[in-house]
């Protein structure tokens, strides 16, 4: 899990997406009648989705700009490489399905391997929905994040295209019932991504950063430093009331961004699961 939180750490505009994404698929399992081990599980497969990621090159996946076909050709691969990475390891099985086909379409139109409607696993139809809601209405370089609405009136439009239509209808009901308004934006429960003032949304805090700590924006590589501050907050909701987070730029830059995946919430997935495992 390190590892796939290290791709997370190289992309810049991907703050908090495996967590977002392992929460997404979690809930959506649960809500589509999964037990609490099955779901569990599958969050930890929408948090390792990426994984394969890893082998991607910095340039094309810190590009700023839209990729070219060449490039997206490089980015297509990294479902094969997280499957391959995970061979061989003995809890590979629980999260294959996701890491190897959640780009795949009912359609047939997905890939790697062009599988079409019911031939998808249910592991990778509920990750793919869920990962592509969280690219969505997150912020990129070259356009803002979609309202929670416009996103979902995408996966309504794509259903049986796209995204599972069972599953994407059930997604899509949840998001009108206000079931993602706290995981959107967020790096963690209850905790708003940072907004570095030059870049946006592209800072993560954890549960247990402290007044005054430094973080360096992984694009532009700005330091920033952490300060609580007494009123509402501007975006998003803290979870302290009446006080929130603001990173304020110190004026130095790094000369580059040290991947800091947080243990603590890396391990929340493995422990939930190992404990309803055991019972």
């Amino acid at each position: 899990m390190t590892s796939a939180a290290m791709v997370e750490a190289r992309d810049p505009y991907t703050g908090g997406h495996l967590w977002r994404v392992a929460r997404f698929s979690m809930t959506l399992a649960e809500h589509a009648g999964l037990d609490a081990l099955e779901s569990t599980r599958i969050g930890i497969a929408g948090f390792l989705h990426d994984i394969g990621k890893i082998a991607i090159p910095d340039a094309v996946l810190r590009k700023p700009g839209k990729l070219t076909d060449d490039e997206f050709a490089v980015i297509k691969t990294h479902p094969e490489v997280g499957a391959s990475m995970l061979a061989g390891h003995p809890l590979a099985a629980l999260v294959e399905p996701a890491v190897l086909w959640h780009h795949e379409m009912p359609n047939g139109r997905g890939y790697p391997q062009q599988l079409r409607g019911d031939a998808i696993p249910l592991d990778a139809r509920i990750v793919g929905i869920c990962d592509a809601f969280d690219a969505m209405t997150s912020t990129r370089p070259y356009r803002a994040g979609m309202p929670i609405e416009k996103a979902l009136e995408i996966i309504e439009q794509q259903l049986g295209e796209q995204f599972d239509a069972t599953l994407g209808r059930l997604f899509v009901d949840l998001g009108r019932a206000g079931a993602w308004q706290h995981i959107v934006g967020h790096s963690d429960d209850g905790i708003p991504l940072g907004v570095c003032p030059a870049c946006g949304p592209t800072l993560v805090r954890t549960q247990h950063t402290s007044d005054g700590e430094t973080v360096t924006c992984p694009a532009c590589f700005a330091q920033l430093q952490w300060q609580q501050e007494e009123g509402p907050a501007v975006s998003a909701p803290s979870i302290q009331q009446g006080r929130h987070w603001r990173a304020v730029p110190t004026g130095q830059r790094a000369l580059f961004a040290v991947a800091q995946p947080d243990p603590q919430l890396i391990n929340q997935l493995v422990q939930r699961w190992a404990a309803l495992k055991d019972l």
